[in-house]
């Protein structure tokens, strides 16, 4: 059977004349065998298969590049900077990086890229779409790759191990920034705090706690903030959304910081220690609260009175004497009160119930005052 030379073959490239129409799409081919293997595209037929991974192509000249992967060949060189290649497209994606081209255009905002890929992961951002979901908390994703890292959330795990301190981190980014600081390769310093930052954007965001830039803004109450992150976190104050859920108790919760100290709770963990009477709490800002005990220290002043309180719940509560704010209400005989301690325990006068309990003859209390009256009826401590 005759069977046309490569060259002539070759030559219908060159030529304008394309009698081979698709009949799927219309694309006009100049060659029946160019056709042929187009068709494969709307057929889904892929005969060639990987005798490795058994993976299917439709055409045998991808088998034959992706085999490649498995061997480990690469025989295609960038000349500016001798990095090796499987692929000849993913050499000629890769010496965009050199030459600056950026070929792929956004329609949106004109916005240019160096790689399709790139571009289409941008178009997500105006079309909204957020296609890779987590199947724990629900939280959708543009990017597969940042779903991948999301996940590491809920595992607990850290992939990335410094092996000159063993240090663990579960994000790429942080162990290159950390890995930094062990090279001396470059780094990005904080002229105000000088912490180190291993990417110049980390440092930018980092900034604006010192310039007080906020420059994202919630479209329902107008708050603003200086990281997206944080937006996104104060947004479901508005969306009701608790993507963090609590292993133990099923309680949801809309920050994974807030479900971290929930879950001391569970573990009875205390990790943070008072230096001067060693109590223990699982929380530092309690631990903060309490050393005011021991340093008298009393941050919160009262602009009508001046009297000082230790924290700021106090003050609050406080500053009701002044208002005249009784902001909680007994729903059974409609008194009100300024304190929700003393709602809670006259409510004791409705319900009957007398917690507090002599250890002597064991008579039952509404308030700790009165227990504390009648104790001294045993103890001979009368007071008039």
């Amino acid at each position: 059977m005759f069977q046309q030379s490569p060259l002539i073959s070759h030559m219908g490239v060159h030529v304008e004349d394309k009698p081979f129409k698709c009949g799927a799409c219309d694309k006009m081919f100049g060659q029946k065998g160019h056709l042929k293997r187009h068709t494969k595209i709307h057929t889904g037929d892929k005969p060639f298969k990987c005798k490795v991974c058994a993976a299917l192509f439709g055409q045998s000249s991808s088998l034959k590049s992706h085999i490649r992967v498995h061997i480990g060949d690469k025989p295609f060189k960038c000349e500016a900077c001798d990095k090796m290649f499987g692929q000849s497209s993913s050499l000629k994606s890769h010496m965009r990086i050199h030459t600056g081209d950026k070929p792929f255009k956004c329609k949106v905002c004109d916005k240019m890229f160096g790689h399709s890929s790139h571009l289409k992961r941008h178009m997500m951002i105006h079309t909204g779409d957020k296609p890779f979901k987590c199947e724990v908390c629900h939280h959708m994703f543009r990017a597969s790759g940042n779903l991948k890292s999301h996940m590491r959330i809920h595992t607990g795990d850290q992939p990335f191990q410094c092996e000159v301190c063993d240090k663990m981190f579960s994000q790429g980014s942080s162990f290159k920034a950390h890995m930094m600081t062990h090279t001396g390769d470059q780094t990005f310093k904080c002229e105000v705090c000088n912490k180190i930052f291993g990417v110049s954007r980390n440092l930018k965001s980092h900034m604006r706690i010192h310039s007080g830039i906020k420059p994202f803004k919630c479209e329902v109450c107008y708050k603003t903030f200086g990281q997206s992150c944080n937006l996104r976190s104060h947004m479901r104050i508005h969306t009701g959304v608790k993507p963090f859920k609590c292993d133990v108790c099923d309680k949801m919760f809309a920050r994974n910081s807030v479900l971290k100290n929930h879950m001391l709770i569970h573990t009875g963990d205390k990790p943070f220690k008072c230096e001067i009477c060693d109590k223990l709490f699982a929380h530092n800002s309690v631990l903060k609260k309490h050393l005011r005990i021991h340093t008298g220290d009393k941050p919160f002043k009262c602009n009508d009175c001046n009297t000082m309180f230790g924290e700021s719940s106090n003050l609050k509560d406080h500053m009701r004497i002044h208002t005249g704010d009784k902001p909680f209400k007994c729903e059974v005989c409609n008194k009100i009160f300024a304190l929700s301690s003393n709602l809670k325990k006259h409510m004791r006068i409705h319900t009957g119930i007398k917690p507090f309990k002599c250890e002597v003859c064991d008579k039952l209390f509404r308030d700790t005052c009165n227990l504390k009256k009648h104790v001294r009826i045993h103890t001979g401590d009368i007071r008039k």
